[in-house]
């Protein structure tokens, strides 16, 4: 069975203020947002492709960037669509072309850079044993529903409740089918795979991961982003 990412990059980060330019494509340490996530599953020895999903007139732009970085699992860039599930679907559509139709899919988000390798190796093993996974990290504050725009309704038990985080992982036979029925459906706007998943009837395993599996959307996400990611680096010089 092959494993092949499918990164989501088609956002345009309307909350970063970023000046025009797509959150994915800022840069740390001169190196972009994208290209910190590919690399983390460039670099891992069980994925053999990798799909990225982009705004499509920054397609070009990306093209230079992985002959720069030199990434070897690319295989295809495709445009996003008019929201997630339909750029999820495009990215799909190649892994149906290419005829790998026995692989497990690890859908990502461009701008979700500290995926770890040991994340990556669970999602996999237990994607691969059960069919699905999603990851997820514990709620650490209290989570509250409002039965109107400013009224409490109820205040949900933290104890059971977890973010939905990403890699979402799938067999592709089964994420294929669900995608294709939802587009048969008229269901066009669901806001992940995972929750597709759910909706058609698909139990889904979870892989938990801790708080600093982020997502940046907004500005202050991109200073912890930096605040972990040399944490890191200066643990590893350092030996901490």
């Amino acid at each position: 069975m092959k494993h092949i990412a499918l990164i989501f990059a088609g956002g345009s980060g309307t909350r970063m203020s970023s000046g025009g330019r797509p959150k994915q494509f800022l840069c740390l340490h001169d190196k972009e947002i994208i290209i910190h996530t590919i690399e983390q599953f460039e670099f891992h020895p069980r994925i053999d492709h990798i799909i990225v999903v982009c705004i499509e007139s920054w397609i070009g732009f990306l093209e230079e960037l992985i002959k720069k970085y030199q990434l070897k699992k690319i295989v295809k860039i495709v445009p996003g669509g008019r929201n997630g599930q339909q750029s999820i679907f495009n990215g799909l559509k190649v892994i149906n072309d290419i005829g790998e139709h026995n692989s497990l899919v690890l859908v990502h988000d461009g701008v979700r850079p500290l995926v770890t390798k040991d994340l990556i190796n669970e999602n996999i093993d237990v994607a691969g044993k059960y069919g699905a996974a999603i990851t997820v990290s514990p709620a650490i504050e209290t989570i509250v529903n409002l039965k109107n725009e400013d009224i409490v309704g109820n205040i949900i038990d933290r104890s059971i409740s977890f973010y939905a985080k990403a890699p979402q992982s799938f067999k592709f036979g089964d994420l294929w089918t669900v995608h294709n029925k939802a587009i048969k459906d008229g269901v066009l706007d669901t806001i992940d795979s995972a929750s597709l998943m759910v909706q058609y009837g698909y139990e889904l395993k979870v892989v938990r991961c801790g708080p600093e599996n982020i997502k940046i959307t907004t500005p202050s996400d991109f200073y912890i982003f930096r605040a972990l990611y040399e944490a890191k680096e200066n643990s590893q010089i350092f030996g901490i």
